[in-house]
């Protein structure tokens, strides 16, 4: 059931809460369980180590699996969840489109580009990383379609056909370059990466995820009130004092960095910033002074969950984050959409 505009705040608190236990209980169930299980009374006891110097006696292979692998992954997976489904309640207020989301501006094809240019034609190679050309390329992307959208008038319309332009020139150079440079192993580290993949990251990962979503959130926060003045055109918030052309390009350029940030890391992962936004405005309401914190709170819980059923729905095989996103994520947007439809 949907809180009241202007709900009680101790339910507000209390969403918030039982949110943040939720998350604690995702990432502790995501560091215990793997293949090889272990308790969470032993995850406790590795952390307690780590962050107080305490002296619990563990074997070196659960320290090591613990904190250098699944505890990072998991912290990723939050941090990239929580920016994924900010960057769409943002986009989606600032566009007025209920469709928008991170991947509208073409920033994970230009990434994907960027990506199989350093590990397929070796740009850059020795200096670059995959992470590194994802990034780069991910910025091109961005670049391009806003010339692009500023010449042909800047309307939130176009900025979307602009991302739709964009999305589709650098996918087609991502698959010429993938079907007529690279090798069958290549090729399919490349796909795997493209699908969402949160194998490869680790504590530097973490360092930059996590900070990047922080200040996200603290940029996006500082412009809740044009946010809100977006819902009845850019005239009414012109009208209303806001600094329209000024607040595109700041929330715009965030939504985009935060979007390359995560793209360079796990790869291209969709329905978080589309399906997330619509939960928790359907829970909390439409004003972006709750909406944005609860939806990057359920953003990294989704996907931790997501990363958790990656790793258990097939024995002794790990799927795509994406692909397990986009298997929960279509129906449950379906779903809203019925929903709507009915209450509208």
């Amino acid at each position: 059931m949907a809180f009241p505009a202007r709900s009680p705040r101790w339910a507000l608190v209390a969403l918030a809460a039982v949110g943040l236990l939720l998350l604690a209980l995702m990432v502790s169930l995501a560091v215990s369980i793997g293949e090889i299980a272990i308790p969470l009374a032993t995850t406790a006891k590795a952390v307690a180590n780590r962050l107080f110097a305490a002296d619990f006696e563990l074997s070196r292979i659960h320290q090591g699996i613990i904190w250098d692998y699944r505890l990072s992954r998991a912290l990723v997976a939050a941090s990239a969840g929580a920016s994924l489904a900010l960057c769409g309640a943002v986009l989606q207020a600032l566009l007025r489109n209920p469709l928008a989301e991170p991947y509208v501006l073409g920033i994970s094809a230009g990434a994907s580009t960027g990506a199989v240019c350093v590990t397929i034609l070796g740009f850059g190679y020795g200096v670059l990383s995959l992470s590194g050309g994802a990034f780069i390329g991910a910025a091109i992307a961005f670049l391009l379609v806003g010339i692009l959208a500023a010449g042909v008038g800047g309307t939130s319309e176009r900025v979307i056909l602009c991302g739709v332009a964009g999305s589709q020139l650098f996918s087609a150079l991502t698959s010429y370059i993938v079907t007529t440079s690279a090798n069958a192993e290549q090729a399919r580290g490349v796909l795997f990466w493209l699908l969402g993949s949160l194998s490869g990251v680790r504590w530097p990962d973490v360092y930059l995820s996590a900070p990047v979503a922080l200040v996200g959130l603290v940029v996006c926060l500082a412009h809740v009130r044009a946010l809100d003045a977006f819902a009845f055109g850019k005239d009414a918030a012109a009208a209303l004092g806001i600094s329209v052309r000024r607040v595109q390009v700041v929330l715009l350029g965030t939504t985009a960095a935060m979007t390359a940030c995560v793209v360079s890391m796990v790869g291209s992962i969709g329905f978080v910033g589309l399906v997330v936004p619509h939960a928790a405005r359907f829970l909390i309401g439409p004003g972006h002074a709750r909406l944005l914190p609860v939806a990057a709170l359920f953003g990294a819980i989704f996907m931790v969950a997501a990363d958790i059923i990656s790793r258990i729905i097939i024995p002794q095989q790990i799927l795509p984050i994406g692909v397990v996103t986009a298997l929960f994520g279509a129906p449950a947007f379906a779903l809203i959409l019925y929903r709507a439809r009915r209450t509208a």
